[in-house]
């Protein structure tokens, strides 16, 4: 695992964009699907988003790198992605990823943005968003990022929780962060999302 936003894209910044123009039309449909699933069931698809925090990607300066691996690890999660979509870190962040929640959205996952420089406000940004956090997942993020080998993994400071019933997730910059992160996140992304919509814990004992 590389050391969180120790040369991602989360350190610097300027450009915006919407989860419109990732999502298009997509996103009515997410959100009149959200709106309808009231019996606990989590979409047979989970759509999720990916967004890429960086201020010199977005205005242009250098190629996204860890969006990409994002997105495709996303949907390797069994996700249909939009994105990655390319914000400065700051406000931006906050206006893409309530724009995310209000487009239905069941997965957003950040990259960039997490870590110790003056510029890195993702944390901060997203923590305005959420209605409830999930501490487990940034821990359990931190944690085997330490634990293979990269004492770095502890200064991200990625947050994880709930904006309504849409999951968010903030990962380092680097793409080996966002390897090792989506390594953690993937196994549990489904029965998180099913979580949120009101779905049941499986049971060990369950019939067949």
């Amino acid at each position: 695992m590389t050391a969180p936003d120790a040369a991602g894209p989360g350190t610097d910044g300027h450009g915006s964009a919407s989860p419109g123009a990732a999502g298009g039309d997509e996103a009515g449909r997410g959100a009149a699907a959200h709106a309808a699933a009231d019996g606990g069931a989590a979409p047979a698809a989970i759509r999720a988003l990916a967004i890429t925090v960086s201020n010199r990607a977005a205005a242009g300066v250098y190629e996204d790198r860890s969006g990409p691996v994002l997105a495709r690890l996303l949907a390797d999660a069994g996700c249909t992605v939009d994105g990655p979509l390319v914000v400065p870190d700051g406000p931006p962040v906050k206006t893409a990823l309530r724009d995310a929640v209000a487009g239905g959205y069941d997965v957003v996952v950040t990259t960039g943005g997490t870590g110790l420089t003056p510029g890195d406000l993702t944390p901060e940004v997203t923590r305005r968003v959420l209605d409830r956090e999930v501490p487990g997942i940034a821990e359990a993020i931190r944690a085997a990022g330490v634990a293979a080998g990269v004492p770095a993994a502890m200064l991200s400071r990625g947050l994880a929780g709930l904006s309504g019933r849409t999951l968010i997730v903030n990962l380092p910059g680097s793409t080996g962060g966002v390897r090792d992160g989506m390594a953690v996140l993937g196994p549990v992304l489904r029965h998180a999302v099913e979580q949120a919509h009101g779905g049941d814990h499986p049971r060990a004992d369950a019939a067949p």
